[in-house]
């Protein structure tokens, strides 16, 4: 597959996940997230606070045992309890992103805190002390200045930042693309304000729930991939947003054509048949929380599914939880990091040399 397609698809397909939110009134739940997409799209400013951790992760063989693989212990261990949140602040006009990504590993052990801020052309990254990468002194904790233009140059592609009018219109289209395809009686309800375990402070007039069950995760996927993921690609075939997306239609083509080749559906069958073999579904949902004024406050995802090796006879189980909560939609931002300047900032060139390279 095209890598700059693939690119294009998974950074698309993870926003509308993170997009499931919203409504303009309390309506029935699929057309409650599908009118909620349309209004997120239209938030100008916000702040923002995301969390994501790894609740439970565990190597075993069929019969429950610890797995005794050193490489598994050591993932496990690495990965244990680890959470990446971010907290920052954007708005469209003119354009300004800043965040602040901490990353905890090894239950607390390693912590890597990394802020970004970001304007229309250029994107700052503030160069972190990296435990397994000691680098030098002279360029740790300097912003690291990457000039967007520049770099799609060297890629030999045209610099075409996404209008903020073009990605409303495109979220709203693939939200449609996705979401007309799922029963809402399936996969759609509405879940008390009291059993919602919303944080403190945060006030919903409704919580829609999108939830997969082991039970229907075969009909789910099918679904995904035989009707929404065409469906999604018919959009992308639009000029508008190809061009913005810097995709041809050959790339659309190539993707449309391998997954209807014969051995692509036959594969494709075979996997979903099997998928009952591969992985327990005990748990997947995303609750969002919509205010009074019809914006997404807050959002949370929760997994935990057992992935089997009917090989090995090993299993790996694996629990995520994720939320992200918004304020000050459509207001004035305050930006503590501001757009770095002068001697705080480096080049790539400059950090080339530092590093001898």
């Amino acid at each position: 597959m095209n890598k700059r397609l693939t690119g294009s698809l998974l950074a698309i397909l993870l926003v509308f996940t993170l997009a499931l939110v919203g409504c303009t009134k309390k309506e029935e739940p699929k057309t409650a997230v599908k009118a909620a997409v349309t209004n997120a799209a239209q938030m100008t400013s916000y702040a923002m606070t995301t969390q994501f951790k790894i609740t439970n992760l565990a190597f075993t063989s069929a019969d429950g045992a610890a797995s005794t693989d050193p490489t598994n212990a050591q993932i496990a261990n690495t990965l244990k309890n680890a959470q990446i949140s971010v907290t920052g602040a954007y708005q469209s006009n003119p354009m300004q992103t800043e965040m602040t990504m901490n990353v905890n590993l090894s239950d607390g052990a390693i912590n890597i805190k990394v802020p970004m801020v970001m304007t229309q052309d250029t994107l700052y990254v503030k160069i972190p002390q990296i435990p397994m990468l000691p680098l030098p002194e002279t360029i740790v904790g300097k912003f690291l200045k990457l000039d967007m233009k520049e770099l799609a140059k060297m890629e030999g592609q045209e610099y075409k930042p996404l209008s903020v009018q073009t990605s409303q219109k495109l979220s709203q289209e693939l939200s449609s693309a996705v979401l007309d395809k799922y029963d809402q009686a399936k996969y759609f309800k509405d879940v008390d304000k009291k059993d919602a375990a919303l944080p403190e402070g945060v006030d919903a007039k409704q919580v829609v729930q999108f939830a997969v069950t082991n039970e229907n995760a075969k009909e789910a996927v099918t679904i995904f991939v035989k009707q929404a993921l065409p469906a999604v690609l018919d959009v992308l075939s639009k000029e508008e947003y190809r061009s913005a997306l810097n995709i041809t239609q050959s790339d659309i083509d190539e993707v449309k054509k391998s997954l209807q080749s014969e051995d692509s559906q036959n594969e494709f069958t075979k996997s979903v048949n099997e998928l009952d073999k591969y992985m327990t579904l005990n748990q997947f949902h995303v609750n969002t929380a919509i205010n009074d004024d019809n914006f997404p406050v807050y959002q949370q995802m929760v997994m935990d599914a057992v992935f089997a090796d009917p090989d090995t006879k090993e299993n790996v189980k694996v629990a995520l939880e994720g939320s992200s909560q918004y304020s000050k939609i459509n207001e004035k931002q305050t930006f503590t990091l501001g757009i770095p300047t002068g001697a705080d900032v480096v080049t790539m060139d400059q950090l080339q040399k530092e590093m001898g390279y």
